[in-house]
């Protein structure tokens, strides 16, 4: 299902809500609590800035209005923070925590890594976020490009702060192989934004960021003159092509780079690989859950509280310099999307476990 698509069928659910407004239901009392919302990333990156920008309005469209804690949890790509999450139960919580994953906790999932004690189907989704992802070079780097045909840079030594090659950053590894780009991937680090500052270092000289993070963070070092925007991973339209990323229209898309630049071709098992890992990586890129054991007043009451938020006349004002043009999905919609983050088809892993253990020594069994 396309991001149009999801938005369509988020639209109608929103639509029904509103209808439902004067209907009685039961909701969860959260007067006088603290929710903690926690993020298993380091307080630098995307998920954070996105779980920032919701906290204070779930805060407010909650029952009892409680006070939201954004508490975060780094380490080993994620998979530390969700692991803890999955030994949670709503019993203990009671409605006052919730959890924040991100392309980087689905991949480990998706891929067998044996890190992995968590399961997706246990926990009960509330939000699906879409968001979209872009690649920055330094200035003397970007000048060596020859319009789109990245050859220019294949002489180049890259060195880039990564999170593991089982984490979403899957992704751009792959477009740098295809590419055929020499990239050392120092791995290791417990958040996007940590990559970021090795750019702004001079420790890497080549990056990525997903939206929220590039528009708070990497649009200023581009106002600067320290880092100039080379491609985004795209959008799929209504028929399942990557296109534009509405956010950032004036930017190429990496299948554009990946046609102009010889070494790269947007056909074979490469190319169905790193398209299938970019669906489930980035159209339903964060999500909110309750964790297992969740009644369905609770999942009623956090569903009609990010509806409330969602609907506010003033969301899209607020929301787009911080998250981009993207949908923000609830109910059925949010299902449907948590499906498509959680799963892709067996040929497409099964080319990227064998790339990963050529490349990086990375067996996952």
């Amino acid at each position: 299902m396309s991001l149009k698509k999801l938005a369509t069928v988020t639209a109608v659910a929103l639509t029904s809500a509103v209808a439902m407004a004067g209907t009685a239901t039961a909701e969860l009392d959260l007067s006088g609590k603290t929710v903690e919302f926690v993020i298993p990333f380091s307080e630098s990156g995307g998920s954070a800035k996105w779980a920032n920008f919701y906290a204070p309005l779930l805060s407010e469209a909650l029952p009892g209005q409680p006070t939201v804690v954004v508490k975060y949890m780094p380490g080993a790509g994620s998979t530390k923070g969700a692991n803890w999450f999955q030994e949670q139960t709503y019993e203990d919580t009671q409605g006052a925590l919730i959890f924040g994953s991100s392309g980087s906790t689905q991949f480990p999932y998706l891929l067998g890594d044996p890190r992995v004690r968590y399961e997706y189907k246990d926990w009960h989704v509330v939000l699906a976020s879409g968001t979209g992802g872009v690649a920055y070079l330094p200035p003397d780097l970007a000048a060596k490009l020859d319009g789109l045909d990245a050859s220019g840079l294949q002489d180049t030594d890259f060195i880039w702060g990564s999170q593991g090659a089982t984490r979403l950053d899957l992704v751009p590894l792959l477009a740098w192989k295809m590419l055929g780009l020499n990239v050392e991937p120092v791995f290791g680090i417990k958040g996007r934004g940590d990559g970021r500052l090795m750019f702004e270092r001079g420790e890497a000289n080549v990056d990525y960021q997903t939206t929220s993070a590039y528009l708070a963070n990497v649009v200023p070092l581009v106002e600067n003159g320290q880092a100039v925007p080379w491609m985004t991973w795209g959008a799929l339209d209504d028929n399942g092509n990557i296109v534009r990323d509405p956010t950032f229209p004036d930017i190429p898309t990496f299948k554009e780079v990946c046609e102009a630049t010889p070494a790269c071709s947007t056909e074979g098992d490469a190319w169905e690989a790193w398209k299938a890992f970019f669906i489930a990586g980035f159209p339903a890129q964060k999500m909110v859950f309750l964790p297992r054991g969740a009644t369905q007043e609770a999942i009623d009451t956090y569903t009609n509280a990010f509806n409330k938020i969602i609907s506010r006349p003033d969301f899209a004002e607020m929301s787009e310099p911080q998250l981009g043009k993207y949908p923000q999905m609830t109910g059925a919609a949010a299902r449907k999307a948590l499906e498509l983050a959680t799963s892709v088809p067996p040929s497409a892993k099964a080319f990227v476990i064998n790339w990963l253990k050529e490349d990086y020594g990375v067996t996952l069994e």
